[in-house]
């Protein structure tokens, strides 16, 4: 199987470098007709997140059928009076002011029905703030630019009469566009690329492959838009991963492409060479993140799967644009990516016969590697101390940028209602025809009596009497964990008195999101784990090396996490890193890092323990084919990480405080993997374990197919049909 793949991609190589004008052109063409597709087929997204089958879904389709006027699944705005100083919204002005912002938000499009403050009962006890609830016709994907126009408009109007009107609410989560974050991580990427080859052009070949897949691939997700319903987050994340992983698979293939050329190779041979080998642990460690995030389907959360699949899509296009245009790029080049060598860097090559840094470390490690192990280990543990403590939700304008109109609607709706006002729940009660009001009214009055509810609007039921509607409001804010404990106690309640009534709205709805992603992440935890063990048996034919490569996972998983909830959750360095409020951690972010990390983390235990495989199969005592296997991999793999580091990294800059926490988290996760657990632990219990890290069943080692990787038997093939000289074939480190 694998001799197969690497002679196919051998002759993908040599193809492309020969006719690189046409491979060029067509994938040209591609990005054209990419980019057509999204300026005709763009639609608009939406950060609506439902799970079919729970509680607050099928309370929501019991009002679609039931009580269709209240727009049940429709969006919603909030909008918010606030009184200057020393007056009043109930005055005659501010009141003629609220009024008139009313009036034109009920006959502004997609609006079903505005709630007046006043009959409302929505003025707070001192008479400074008021609050509008808008409920529109239309879900929150489908509000239109004109009608969030026509809401801006509306509180343009109240400003203008002197109140300060501020505005939450699905309704007013436009499209964010895309901001340029990512530049960061690419400038810091070149650098490292710089500085890792010592050469422009080389340096240079990465960025532009790279930027080419991951604008076909975000012109491809954009135009799905107008096709399937996405979150405004979906194409974030995939331009996010898919440019560290475009980036970090054409460093590979340059490197072993340049290596090729050292040894006398002529251009065409020497890129097929590259992709046969380098090409074949890209589609191996490319297919582990496509299968990582693919299998965030089996969840089952709507979401979650449209987020996986585009990721996956967009790691699927960096690795057919690495396989197939990059030679063909390197053949543009030719040469000169050996040139052009800027002063002072040496692209890797060690200097005054000093070893590299990446031998002196290994070296460092395996003469002391208990020890090593140990600090390792216990400093990993203590960073994910904090994830004892991980809470999930899903945060809302209350972690909003200060400046934002959203968040300042929240912080009003605090000062002058509670917290609770922010996140009120809808309690739907059904029973016989003509018999839900009078059940809804006694349950009314059981839910008065607990210890966080503030408030209970009267029922409201349908026509034929066998459904109706009450709202509760909370006293805590729509995040804590004292409302996701209201929420539970009412379900309860209702179960135990035989009510029949279920809880829906924004927050019973998060909190429900939360839970199913909470119950799914430890199954997911373990098909992910399962498949690293077997996937690293395969490739390595050792029943220790895939041990220790999946518990360092899991190290990995435990740090991040802690990590993560040190400084979104606790706070910690929050203002360095522009993290202006705490809450819960994003429910999805831990499932989908899981999927994210796991892929990266193969990738790099393939390039840095395959080199130290082939030493000792080639006869290398068990610590020098760790100390030689380690100097081969290490600058690349380094460099690697720090440019996935950078790209994910970048995106901390953004305000969007989601986008914040998932490349805060994939940046600690690369940095933890990569420089702690596969450069650190990895070798120091390869040395701890001598020979026997290699042991495997002689039955075991009969069944299982020996897959290749990085092409090792293509090259023996390729030496012995030209006649190289037996040099080429003695082990390394005999030849070093």
């Amino acid at each position: 199987m694998g001799d197969l793949l690497a002679t196919l991609l051998y002759r993908l190589g040599r193809f492309s470098f020969r006719r690189r004008g046409l491979v060029a052109l067509l994938w040209a063409a591609l990005l054209v007709l990419a980019g057509a597709g999204a300026a005709t087929l763009k639609g608009p997204t939406s950060d609506d997140f439902s799970i079919p089958g729970t509680e607050s879904q099928q309370a929501l389709d019991v009002l679609k059928d039931e009580m269709p006027q209240m727009s049940a699944d429709g969006a919603t705005a909030r909008v918010v009076f606030a009184a200057p100083a020393g007056s009043t919204v109930t005055g005659a002005s501010g009141r003629a002011a609220v009024e008139q912002v009313v009036g034109r938000l009920k006959t502004a499009p997609q609006v079903a029905s505005v709630a007046d403050p006043y009959r409302a009962g929505a003025v707070s006890a001192d008479g400074r703030i008021a609050y509008a609830q808008v409920t529109y016709k239309v879900t929150p994907i489908d509000v239109s630019d004109e009608a969030r126009d026509a809401l801006a408009a509306a509180a343009e109007a109240g400003r203008g009469a002197g109140l300060q009107v501020e505005m939450g609410g699905t309704a007013t989560q436009a499209m964010p566009e895309q901001s340029a974050t990512e530049v960061i991580g690419v400038a810091i990427a070149a650098v490292v690329l710089i500085i890792t080859f010592g050469s422009l052009v080389a340096a240079g070949l990465p960025l532009l492959n790279a930027i080419l897949g991951v604008g076909i691939a975000m012109a491809a997700i954009t135009a799905a838009t107008g096709l399937f319903e996405m979150s405004s987050m979906t194409s974030t994340l995939a331009l996010m991963l898919g440019l560290a992983v475009a980036i970090d698979y054409a460093l590979f293939i340059v490197s072993r492409y340049r290596h090729e050329l050292e040894e006398g190779r002529s251009g065409e041979e020497a890129a097929g060479r590259a992709i046969g080998t380098a090409g074949s642990a890209v589609v191996f460690a490319g297919l582990t993140v496509v299968i990582a995030l693919a299998g965030l389907a089996v969840v089952g959360i709507p979401l979650l799967t449209e987020m996986g699949v585009a990721a996956a899509f967009a790691v699927v296009v960096a690795v057919l644009i690495a396989l197939s245009l990059l030679p063909a790029l390197l053949g543009f080049a030719g040469r000169r990516v050996l040139g052009g060598r800027i002063p002072g860097l040496g692209g890797g090559r060690p200097r005054h016969g000093r070893p590299p840094a990446g031998e002196r470390w290994a070296r460092f490690v395996v003469r002391r590697p208990l020890p090593v192990l140990l600090a390792a280990t216990a400093g990993l543990g203590i960073i994910a101390a904090p994830a004892l403590d991980l809470r999930l939700g899903l945060p809302g304008d209350e972690i909003a940028a200060s400046d934002t109109t959203q968040r300042k609607a929240y912080d009003l709706l605090s000062d002058g209602f509670g917290p609770g006002f922010n996140g009120p729940l809808t309690v739907v009660v059904t029973g016989d025809a003509g018999q839900a009001a009078a059940t809804a009214r006694r349950f009314a009055g059981e839910v008065k009596g607990m210890a966080d509810v503030a408030a209970v609007t009267p029922p409201v039921p349908n026509a034929s009497g066998d459904t109706a509607v009450l709202g509760v409001v909370p006293k805590s804010g729509p995040s804590t964990e004292q409302t996701e404990d209201l929420v539970a106690e009412i379900r309860d309640r209702g179960a135990a008195t035989g009510a029949g009534a279920m809880v829906t709205g924004q927050t019973a709805m998060a909190i429900d999101v939360s839970a199913k992603l909470g119950q799914a992440l430890a199954p997911y935890l373990a098909v992910v784990v399962g498949l690293a063990f077997v996937l690293l048996l395969l490739v390595f034919r050792s029943l220790l090396v895939p041990l220790k490569a999946t518990l360092g996972f899991l190290l990995t998983v435990a740090a991040t996490f802690g990590a993560v909830v040190a400084v979104f959750q606790w706070g910690w360095l929050g203002g360095l890193l522009g993290v202006g409020e705490t809450g819960p951690i994003m429910s999805m972010m831990p499932i989908f890092l899981i999927g994210v990390v796991f892929g990266l983390a193969m990738d790099y235990q393939v390039f840095l323990v395959t080199r130290m495989r082939e030493e000792h199969v080639h006869g290398a005592p068990p610590t020098e084919a760790v100390v030689t296997g380690f100097r081969h991999g290490a600058r690349v793999v380094g460099a690697a990480a720090v440019i996935m580091i950078a790209v994910f990294a970048g995106f901390v800059a953004s305000s969007e405080s989601m986008i914040k926490m998932m490349g805060f988290a994939l940046a600690a996760g690369v940095a933890f993997d990569a420089f702690v657990v596969r450069m650190t632990i990895v070798p120091a219990v390869m040395a701890l374990s001598g020979r026997a890290a290699w042991w495997l069943p002689d039955r075991l080692a009969r069944v299982l197919p020996n897959v290749d990787v990085e092409g090792e038997r293509l090259r023996h093939l390729l030496d012995d049909d030209t006649g190289e000289p037996a040099a080429a074939r003695e082990p390394a480190h005999a030849r070093t």
